[in-house]
């Protein structure tokens, strides 16, 4: 039997009843004529703690390495006193060249030195002894002037007191001449003993910079030459950092100065680091970027050359958030179900940071409102629901 022709029958029947009767009766007939509206699962848009993490990964290598060659070349190494690994600290000796070719340098250097210390002093005499007979022969000639102008000297002897004036001049600009070519000898004996001095001093093989010992090329026995390999590789200050690969899209959102937390493998707990350097390039073939992350403290576990992967912090805030879940999309974009007195309505919303299973709404929603927790699922634009509350709703 339909369900208005027992409706119809029970309401024939009703006045018949008691008052109590006649009510119950009515809430049967209804309750089997109402429709049952869909339970449906909802989620209230509230404020959350958001992180948005970038995932990388990539090889560590020293933040700077400084290359040691020889200053002085030719000369077979005699001494090592590093070893790779070693720390080693700024103008620390790390090996000795042999000094036995560049000491009977030296002593040349110094022999020639004092000899030209003599040329000097002997030009110098020469001028002293040049320039007192060309003023004596000055003084002669001007006397024979004034007397051949009174007519008591002839004319021959006052020409040829005059000769000799020009000649004792000329000498005297030869031995300013010798001088000036003594002490330029002096300067090239002393430039060369500093040189042999200065090589000397080189023949110390010294670390520029303090930091550790990643490479050794140097041999006992061999010529010291700058062309080859370098005797020594430094990490400065065994400052390493982590170069890692990150995803077209996610380098955007790195900037230096941004926290990350490293962790590599067989490496027990996290090493804390900071991106120091984006890299402007990216690979054409993989369409990644690199990004350089140091890390903050030391630490002896870490390798160059090892495997790490970083966990980037690119932002971190409290926004209003909802399910992941509760997003949807269509042609204009990401959409949400919002419910206002049990009717479901499709709002257009702008998102920012997924977070695990929570999502940033920037726009199109507001604290408080009710929104489907699962957008897709039963539901169109326009349906009554029977909203029940998601166990885990945004607070």
């Amino acid at each position: 039997m339909r369900p208005t022709l027992i409706l119809a029958a029970l309401l024939a029947v009703v006045p018949l009843l008691p008052a109590q009767a006649q009510e119950a009766v009515a809430a049967e007939g209804l309750s089997e004529t109402a429709p049952a509206l869909p339970a449906i699962t909802v989620s209230t848009v509230g404020l959350a703690r958001l992180s948005d993490r970038i995932i990388a990964s990539g090889l560590v290598a020293a933040v700077e390495e400084v290359q040691v060659a020889p200053l002085v070349e030719g000369q077979p190494l005699d001494q090592l006193l590093v070893d790779v690994g070693d720390m080693v600290s700024e103008g620390q000796v790390l090996a000795v060249l042999s000094r036995t070719t560049l000491e009977l340098q030296e002593t040349e250097a110094a022999a020639s030195l004092a000899a030209a210390k003599s040329s000097v002093a002997q030009a110098e005499a020469q001028l002293v002894e040049a320039t007192a007979t060309s003023d004596e022969a000055q003084r002669i000639a001007n006397r024979t002037a004034k007397l051949r102008e009174q007519g008591t000297a002839p004319q021959a002897q006052a020409d040829t007191a005059r000769a000799n004036a020009v000649s004792a001049n000329a000498r005297v600009m030869v031995a300013t001449q010798g001088l000036e070519a003594a002490r330029a000898q002096l300067a090239l004996a002393e430039a060369r003993l500093e040189n042999v001095t200065l090589m000397l001093s080189r023949t110390e093989v010294k670390a520029p910079v303090a930091g550790r010992i990643v490479a050794r090329n140097a041999k006992i026995g061999a010529i010291a030459t700058a062309a080859g390999q370098p005797m020594f590789v430094i990490t400065r200050d065994a400052a390493l950092e982590l170069r890692a690969d990150v995803a077209e899209t996610d380098l955007l959102r790195l900037v230096p100065g941004q926290k990350a937390r490293l962790r590599a493998v067989g490496m027990a707990g996290m090493l804390e680091g900071t991106v120091r350097l984006v890299e402007p390039a990216i690979d054409p073939v993989t369409r990644l970027g690199r990004a350089r992350i140091t890390v903050d403290s030391a630490n002896e576990a870490l390798r160059t050359g090892m495997f790490v992967e970083a966990e980037i912090l690119a932002a971190e805030r409290e926004a209003l958030a909802v399910p992941v879940t509760a997003i949807g999309s269509s042609a204009d974009g990401a959409t949400v179900m919002r419910v206002t007195d049990g009717v479901v309505e499709r709002v257009p919303v702008k998102t920012g940071i997924r977070d695990g299973g929570l999502v940033e709404i920037t726009e199109g929603l507001s604290q408080g409102d009710t929104v489907v927790t699962k957008a897709g699922a039963f539901v169109r634009a326009g349906d009554r629901i029977n909203p029940i509350p998601a166990p885990a709703a945004v607070n």
